[in-house]
C-alpha cells in the first residue's frame, strides 16, 4: 500500500501543476476581478469535475485489477508491475517522438469567448471542459490499485481529488500574483508530462516487482 501511496502523490502533483489546468483560470480570474473566495470556489468546483470523470474510468480501471488479481495471484507479483513498466516506457517514447503539447483541458481562447458573457457562463464553460477532459496518465495506476482491492481504488481515488483540488487552488492563487513568470516556469509539463509521468510510472513498476507493499 506504501508504494500506492507515494505513487497516487507523485502523480496527482505532477497532474495538477500543469499549467492547462490552472492558467485560464487565474487568467480569467484576474481579468474579471474575482475575489480571492470567488477564484478558490470555481478552481475547487473545476478541479473536482475534471477528478471525478477521471475517477470514474479509473475505478473501472481498478474493478478488472482487483478481479484479475482475485483470481491470478501472481498478477499482483508480476504482471502489475510490468504492465505498470511497459505503460511508463509507451508514455516515454510517445513523449520523445511527439514533443507537441497534447495535455489539454482549458482552451484558452474558449474562455476568451467566454469572459464575454455571465460568470454563470464562465463558469459552465470552465467545468463542462475539464469534466469532458478526463486525464488518461493517471488511468494505469488505476489497474495496479485494484490488485489492493476496493481499499486501493479508494485510496487512489481519494488521494487523487484531494491533492489535485488543493494543488490547484494554492497555485491559481499564486499564480494571481505573478501570472506569466510561474506560467513560464512550469510550462515544460505541458510538453513533457507524458515523460515525467512515464519515468513514475517505471519506477513504480520496479518498487511493486521488489517491494511488496
Amino acid at each position: 500500500m506504501f508504494s500506492l501511496i507515494v505513487g497516487s502523490l507523485l502523480l496527482s502533483i505532477t497532474h495538477a501543476l500543469i499549467p492547462n489546468h490552472w492558467f485560464p483560470l487565474a487568467a480569467v480570474s484576474k481579468s474579471e476581478n474575482w475575489t480571492k473566495s470567488e477564484t478558490a470556489q470555481v478552481t475547487a468546483l473545476t478541479g473536482f469535475l475534471h477528478t471525478i470523470s477521471t475517477i470514474v474510468i479509473g475505478i473501472i480501471i481498478g474493478f478488472v485489477g482487483y478481479k484479475l488479481g482475485d483470481t491470478i495471484e501472481t498478477i499482483s507479483e508480476i504482471y502489475a508491475p510490468v504492465i505498470l513498466f511497459g505503460l511508463g516506457l509507451y508514455f516515454i517514447i510517445t513523449n520523445l517522438r511527439n514533443k507537441s503539447h497534447t495535455h489539454c483541458h482549458i482552451n484558452p481562447e474558449q474562455i476568451k469567448q467566454a469572459s464575454k458573457k455571465s460568470k454563470t457562463a464562465i463558469i459552465t464553460a470552465l467545468g463542462t471542459m475539464m469534466f469532458f477532459s478526463p486525464c488518461v496518465e493517471i488511468e494505469a495506476f488505476y489497474f495496479t490499485a485494484g490488485q489492493y482491492g476496493w481499499a486501493g481504488i479508494i485510496t487512489l481515488s481519494a488521494i487523487y481529488l484531494f491533492v489535485t483540488v488543493v494543488v490547484m487552488i494554492f497555485i491559481v492563487e499564486l499564480s494571481r500574483k505573478s501570472l506569466n513568470v510561474l506560467n513560464k516556469k512550469l510550462h515544460f509539463l505541458e510538453h513533457y508530462e507524458k515523460l515525467v509521468t512515464g519515468i513514475i510510472l517505471i519506477l513504480l513498476g520496479i518498487l511493486s516487482f521488489f517491494i511488496h507493499l
